[in-house]
């Protein structure tokens, strides 16, 4: 269990540190984090009570509900993170910053053939051009 506890850690460390974003972001970013977070830490609570459900005993596995809850709030505060990263590179007033892109997917269909593929776009660069 502290294995896997380690590999949480080091997992929501590296997204922590991975990522930079605007601390004047129009978006308000984080709220956006917290809210996933927010979010992700009740429905782990949730999963952990219905595993707690399936024990012969469910009031010697209360912990289920705090680990479910834990690495919910872990999961949906790094979904946040990556949910809340716009571009690799953005300009602004003359001032480069690196984050990671978003990846998202795509749906397109090809006219000739009428198959529909699932493409994925992240954005580059961003920036105000005038």
């Amino acid at each position: 269990m502290k294995s896997m506890a380690r590999l949480i850690s080091l997992i929501t460390c590296c997204a922590l540190l991975a990522t930079a974003t605007s601390a004047l972001a129009g978006d308000n970013a984080f709220r956006e984090v917290f809210e996933d977070a927010f979010y992700g830490g009740a429905a782990g609570a949730l999963v952990g009570a219905a595993l707690m459900a399936f024990t012969k005993k469910p009031a010697d596995h209360l912990d289920y509900m705090a680990y479910g809850a834990a690495s919910g709030v872990l999961v949906g505060s790094a979904y946040g993170l990556v949910k809340s990263t716009r571009s690799l590179a953005q300009i602004d007033n003359g001032s480069i910053k690196f984050a990671l892109p978003t990846v998202l997917p795509d749906l397109s269909e090809s006219p000739a053939s009428r198959q529909t593929t699932i493409t994925w776009r992240a954005e580059l660069l961003r920036g105000t051009f005038w």
